[in-house]
């Protein structure tokens, strides 16, 4: 199935092929055909067959059922359906029917007398070639304001539903005529390519008609919820990790057809939270590439917040005013603009404090207000770690104590938690929750963590334990451990599988994984593990692999999926057995854990004894109960201390 959209090339007893998610010249992708999985090891990408079209189509998991069953002939048989829910997909099955109609229809009509006189002309005169203009399905609504009702009645189109999606408008002495009309047409595409909406914009220079017209919200259609470009952008926002968000249709289509096609914009709408989480399924990086002018400025700090609040990373690219995307890529080279986008992008604090700054003067208060501008900026990110970093590098940037800042974000954070839960009572919602609980709020400096991609590490000293025992449950979760009947772990009655014995070891301690990345997958893992009946081992990895959480996905793939492997049969023989292996290492690895376990709760209490030196005596008990558990530990690993 992936050979249908990679050319691959057997190398033993896999195949390799160059990535599709990212460019690269020298093939990284592997694909199993025996484990039935796929894995990147230039971008991390990985997964099964439903993966891959999951990664590749940008599609959810029952979405990518249903695209392998068509592809293939299969039949998908889902639940029964109520006589409401068939009624409402039939209905809504008929609104996209109509929509995809009418696109038809404009494209036809661009290709007129009329059409080429007036809409192609003006597609040309903005620099659009013909290929862009068939490829995103532009078109000509005629002047005749029947034009489409007429053509659609002919062809067996109902009333109910040209009115319904918007295309045509019901007037109060009950006739019709089509809201689009006299405009070029630019259709708006759902993520999965279907004709959603429309806009249509006039050719006009009378100031009392309209500039555009817009499909009204339908049944198919929330302007909210959706972003001009997103299907023809979604791949290529993906290979790139970035999604640059721009205002208008132009823009999107002058820079698609430059060469930079991870473009979408907000579709002449002010950017909204699902716009953002629509992007997220993609990306976690926007880039928010806006006029130069006052309005262009403004905007690009609403979407800031936005951006910021939903856990995502944001910068900013202004354009040289009186340019936007569209005029600024049609006078330059594609090589011209990617240079001006990486010398001009900044991050939200230095596009802030760029501008604040010149309104600011030498004005100390001015400068004050600034910095708590900054500063309730970074109060609406979600992680702390990417607060403490941002707060960090502000206060290098301003020359002031970060806790200065530290206690406005404090501030900040609990108002901004008790509007949000006041909000929720109100609307009847769950009440949002603190990342730490409120009043216990204190952000301090943290130690470089070690990174995997994009991964940030909370505790960096125990990663590497948490990761070696994760790959332990994930490759050997479901195999016994059997112990000799001398070993201290036997147990006659029962015997540990490799999960059970790390589960029980950790949970006997109380304690669960630090780090958040590990502790995800733990779980998806163990909520797999206690279905009844009981999954196998390939079935548990592989539907994790498979889920809608991409990132628990991406670190299974990559913690059970070798680049290379044993294929003399004599010589992979005559390794120890996995059982020995796992008899020995299991253990070794919690007692590993263990032992990191205890240094780090030494160096927080070496921490609290400089802080507060009157509980000097009981913090000292506690430091010399550590040590002799740490020596005990180390022992048993056969290490001198």
């Amino acid at each position: 199935m992936v050979g249908d959209f990679v050319s691959l090339k057997r190398r033993g007893a896999n195949f390799v092929a160059c990535c599709p998610f990212h460019n690269e010249k020298t093939p990284s992708f592997y694909v199993s055909p025996s484990k039935g999985i796929y894995k990147c090891f230039g971008c991390g990408k990985s997964g099964t067959a439903v993966g891959f079209i999951m990664e590749h189509e940008s599609l959810a998991y029952v979405d990518a059922l249903k695209y392998l069953a068509r592809k293939y002939g299969i039949e998908v048989v889902e639940k029964e359906e109520t006589a409401e829910e068939i009624a409402a997909r039939q209905r809504s099955e008929s609104l996209y029917i109509v929509s995809d109609f009418a696109c038809k229809f404009f494209q036809k009509s661009l290709d007129t007398d009329e059409g080429k006189a007036i809409g192609l002309e003006y597609f040309r005169s903005r620099g659009l070639e013909d290929e862009t203009i068939r490829k995103y399905g532009l078109g000509w609504a005629p002047r005749d304001r029947k034009a489409l009702l007429t053509e659609a009645l002919a062809k067996g189109y109902k009333e109910e539903y040209l009115v319904d999606t918007g295309l045509c408008i019901r007037y109060d002495d009950g006739h019709l005529a089509d809201r689009f009309f006299d405009r070029v047409i630019f259709p708006i595409h759902s993520v999965s390519g279907r004709v959603i909406a429309f806009g249509g914009r006039t050719l006009r220079t009378d100031k009392t008609v309209a500039k555009y017209v817009n499909s009204p919200e339908t049944e198919i259609y929330d302007k909210s919820n959706s972003l001009y470009g997103i299907y023809f952008a979604k791949n290529a926002i993906t290979r790139a990790d970035r999604c640059y968000l721009v205002e208008g249709y132009l823009d999107v289509l002058s820079m698609h057809q430059l060469g930079i096609t991870n473009v979408v914009a907000s579709s002449g709408t002010s950017l909204t939270v699902p716009q953002i989480r629509l992007i997220r399924k993609f990306t976690q990086n926007v880039t928010i590439m806006y006029d130069g002018d006052s309005a262009g400025i403004h905007a690009a700090l609403r979407g800031i917040g936005l951006v910021l609040k939903e856990g995502m990373n944001v910068r900013v690219v202004l354009l040289p005013d009186g340019d936007d995307p569209d005029s600024y890529s049609r006078k330059h080279t594609l090589q011209e603009v990617q240079d001006f986008i990486s010398s001009h992008e900044q991050d939200f604090i230095a596009f802030k404090t760029d501008l604040l700054l010149g309104e600011a003067g030498n004005d100390p208060l001015r400068r004050a207000e600034l910095i708590n501008d900054i500063a309730d900026t970074i109060a609406l990110i979600p992680d702390a770690v990417k607060r403490t970093t941002y707060v960090q590098a502000s206060a290098e940037k301003f020359n002031i104590d970060s806790q200065i800042l530290f206690e406005r974000i404090r501030v900040t954070r609990e108002k901004m938690i008790e509007d949000e839960r006041k909000a929720a009572i109100r609307s009847g919602a769950p009440a949002p929750q603190e990342d730490i609980p409120a009043g216990e709020y204190q952000e301090k400096p943290r130690e470089q963590a070690p990174q995997t991609g994009s991964l940030i590490f909370e505790s960096p000293a125990l990663a590497s334990c948490e990761r070696e025992l994760l790959w332990l449950i994930l490759n050997w979760g479901s195999d016994p451990l059997e112990f000799e009947t001398d070993s201290e772990f036997y147990d006659s009655e029962y015997t540990f599988t490799v999960a059970e014995f790390i589960r029980s070891a950790l949970e006997a301690d109380g304690h669960q994984m630090c780090n958040t990345i590990y502790k995800r997958v733990y779980d998806a893992f163990f909520t797999l593990y206690d279905t009844d009946p009981p999954m196998g081992q390939n079935d548990m990895v592989k539907a994790l692999m498979d889920g809608p959480d991409r990132v628990t996905a991406q670190m299974t793939a990559e913690l059970t999926q070798e680049r290379y492997q044993l294929t003399v049969k004599n010589f992979a023989a005559s390794m120890t057995a996995t059982s020995t292996k796992l008899v020995k290492n299991v253990p070794k690895a919690i007692l590993v854990y263990q032992s990191k376990r205890l240094v780090e709760q030494n160096r927080a209490l070496m921490d609290s004894l400089k802080a507060n030196p009157g509980e000097a005596a009981q913090i000292l008990s506690q430091i010399q109960d550590i040590s002799r558990l740490r020596k005990a530990i180390d022992e048993r690993l056969g290490r001198v201390q």
